[in-house]
């Protein structure tokens, strides 16, 4: 542990400049002198696709809906907001950037860096390959540094407080009752208002994090003009945008509207730049200066004294069209941003140009479990003090570098503050699952002090069910396989399996006279697994209907959601006992929570416990409420 924050900091620029190294190098080698088909075995690359839809967004924006071809069978990197490349057949015309809005399927929609849609769009064929994108490395960098030479007496204060070298201080003057909540969230809320440097909320899953976050909010801007709310992700900005405008509270979202989601877009500066009462005015002044402009750039054969001074006012009187409209648009931002209770954006978003020299009281930063600690930074040097809510036994930040993760930069500003504190609120009143789902949780990460809510503790999909099982898959031979291009694992047999369950299940429901669950979700640690899951399902004979409420994705992809009813396909079965990523514990916390009134694991016990601990433990659970299965009961029934 570092004697300083100076020394701290000096580490994490050195952390984070190794972890960008990583991360463009992993980009290169799926990249550079290679084919073709070798990028889109490596998901980097969509080619050839077609255009299905060219429009316009809200804020003109021009977008793309693209879909992969047929015969693109392979798991891909693309997700909302990462960067691309958009590039024609043919050599001769010039690629465009874009940003991904969001992938959906084998369909893309993207938002184009262009004033207007090249004509090779309407030719056919294009590719879509990930560009590598250094900006959140740039900004974190910048924040590191401003760490190291600020003389700001605050900062220094926090940066004390926060990383425990101070302690932080509260005054315990008694709040309001916040009647909406309960006991548990009350009390984070009265932590948030009496702190005077931070406050940490640990919202384990379901516990009405976001509830309580927004009710702070509310609380906070009784007294504060405006506060600035971040989170690491697009998604949790976005969540935290809708809830606080249902509330009434206004709320701008900051960033690239390509990287907001489209319920989110009339909350964008973009959008309410648009909706202002001045803008018509810029648009006309904008208009004006261009007509001006290409009068005066016109050519003409006969080209005397009084064409040159005509060309001269043109393009003068073009320029103070332009200085005006600069200083409307200046004026309708300013307008916007200084009249808006809440500015949301991502923590890199946090230093958007239009919030360079503007502070803040407070700053919240949800998720802040899944931040690395130097974008946690960026919000905290633009306030006075900051709320961390989060859950650091659920997924953390990626991280690329083995080395830069096992030297510290795996470890969050928000674990940080919380071992060098000890003043978290845990939220402990879970609405989310049945009490027989949340239990193991509770136990092996919480201390067994989570409590489910009466209105869920007993929910099922109909009376007589079970809410949790587990399917062994041990002595069937149902070995793992590994793709040859991707190396990810993945079980056919496990797959057969869960296709087997579902349809016997929903006819059980069907039977008792009950409605099946109005959502289903598959998950996997593994990409092979959703790769092989996906393609089966859409081959399988299950009504449409049933198939519309199913969702296969990773782990990583269900963070912050939930489902009435989730599988989780283990795939790990071999005679070593090597169990990969399923090793990772907070992982697996995500996955086992986020089912509402039925779970069901599948997996291979023998491998699974073989060499662990938790998954020992997580077996003793299964034996203690009587959900053991042998998948030989489903093979031969």
């Amino acid at each position: 542990m570092a004697s300083n924050p100076t020394e701290h900091f000096i580490k994490m620029t050195k952390l984070l400049s190794v972890e960008k190294e990583e991360d463009l190098s992993q980009y290169q080698k799926k990249m550079q002198s290679t084919s073709f088909k070798e990028r889109r075995a490596n998901g980097v690359l969509w080619y050839p696709c077609d255009v299905e839809e060219r429009n316009y967004d809200a804020g003109e924006r021009l977008i793309l809906k693209i879909k992969k071809p047929k015969e693109h069978k392979h798991a891909h990197s693309f997700s909302s907001g990462k960067l691309v490349e958009i590039f024609p057949s043919s050599d001769e015309a010039q690629s465009l950037k874009g940003v991904i809005n969001k992938v959906k399927e084998d369909t893309m929609f993207l938002t184009l860096n262009s004033d207007d849609f090249p004509k090779w769009i309407e030719y056919g064929k294009l590719g879509i390959q990930l560009l590598f994108d250094d900006r959140s490395y740039k900004e974190m960098k910048w924040a590191l540094n401003e760490l190291l030479v600020t003389d700001s007496r605050r900062l220094i204060e926090l940066q004390k407080k926060i990383l425990g070298f101070d302690k932080p201080y509260f005054d315990e003057t008694n709040h309001s009752a916040f009647s909406n909540l309960n006991e548990s969230q009350k009390n984070a809320v009265a932590k948030i208002l009496s702190a005077k440097d931070f406050a940490i909320v640990h919202g384990p899953p379901g516990t009405g994090k976001t509830t309580t976050l927004v009710e702070a909010i509310r609380e906070v801007l009784k007294k504060e003009a405006q506060v600035l709310v971040c989170a690491p992700s697009n998604a949790a900005v976005d969540l935290l945008t809708e809830k606080l405008s249902q509330q009434g509270i206004s709320t701008v979202r900051i960033g690239h509207p390509a990287r907001v989601d489209e319920y989110i877009l009339n909350h964008t500066l973009e959008s309410k730049v648009a909706q202002h009462k001045d803008f018509k005015l810029l648009k006309d002044l904008r208009k004006k200066a261009e007509e001006y402009f290409k009068l005066g750039g016109k050519w003409k054969r006969n080209f005397g004294n009084s064409e040159r001074e005509q060309r001269k006012i043109l393009l003068q009187e073009a320029r103070n069209l332009k200085r005006d409209a600069e200083r409307i648009q200046n004026g309708i931002l300013e307008d916007v941003l200084f009249s808006t209770r809440v500015i949301a954006s991502t923590l890199v978003g946090a230093n958007h140009p239009k919030l360079k020299d503007v502070k803040f009281t407070t700053c919240f930063i949800d998720e802040a479990g899944q931040a690395l600690e130097p974008a946690s930074w960026i919000p905290i040097i633009k306030s006075n003090r900051v709320i961390f809510a989060g859950d650091h036994l659920q997924l953390p930040p990626t991280v690329k570098s083995y080395q830069a993760g096992k030297e510290g930069l795996k470890e969050t500003l928000f674990e940080r503050a919380i071992a060098g504190n000890n003043t978290d609120v845990l939220l402990n009143e879970q609405y989310r699952m049945n009490e027989k789902i949340m239990n193991f949780s509770s136990k092996q990460f919480y201390k067994g002090i989570l409590k489910a809510n009466e209105n869920n503790a007993h929910q099922k999909i109909f009376p007589k069910d079970i809410p949790f099982e587990f399917i062994d898959t041990s002595g069937t031979g149902f070995f793992e396989s590994q793709h040859p291009e991707t190396k990810s694992s993945f079980n056919k047999e496990e797959v057969n399996l869960i296709l087997k369950h579902l349809k016997k299940y929903l006819d059980e429901v069907k039977s008792c006279g009950y409605e099946p669950p109005e959502s289903i979700g598959i998950i996997s640690p593994y990409k092979a697994q959703i790769e092989l899951l996906n393609k089966t399902l859409e081959s399988n004979i299950i009504e449409k209907d049933v198939c519309r409420k199913i969702t296969v994705n990773t782990v990583d992809g269900f963070q912050g959601q939930e489902r009435d009813m989730v599988y989780i396909s283990l795939v790990r079965s071999n005679e070593s006992g090597e169990i990969g990523f399923l090793s990772d514990e907070r992982r697996m916390n995500v996955a086992l929570t986020r089912a509402k009134r039925k779970l069901v694991v599948i997996g291979d016990s023998g491998t699974i416990a073989a060499k662990n601990k938790f998954y020992n433990d997580f077996l003793d659970y299964v034996n203690e409420i009587d959900a053991y299965k042998s998948a030989f009961e489903l093979l031969y029934d």
